[in-house]
């Protein structure tokens, strides 16, 4: 029993660090907004774009174990 009580504290401390991030992130946009820097905002845009893109290229999707009933119904040779 303790150690669920271990797995939702951590979970509750992971939301609450997530929440901290996103909360500090939201700040620093709006007053980045507010002071009219465009060229920072266009910057971090631009740099949150190519990490999207690295973390999708790198995901393991091709790897996964899909059963035949989790495929799409396009997938079906005909």
């Amino acid at each position: 029993m303790n150690t669920k009580r271990n797995v939702a504290a951590d979970r509750r401390r992971r939301r609450l660090i997530t929440f901290g991030w996103s909360l500090a992130l939201l700040v620093i946009i709006v007053l980045l907004i507010a002071f009219e820097k465009t060229a920072i905002l266009y910057i971090l845009a631009t740099l949150g774009v190519a990490a999207l893109l690295l973390v999708v290229a790198f995901a393991d999707l091709a790897h996964t174990d899909a059963t035949p009933a989790q495929e799409s119904p396009g997938k079906r040779d005909s």
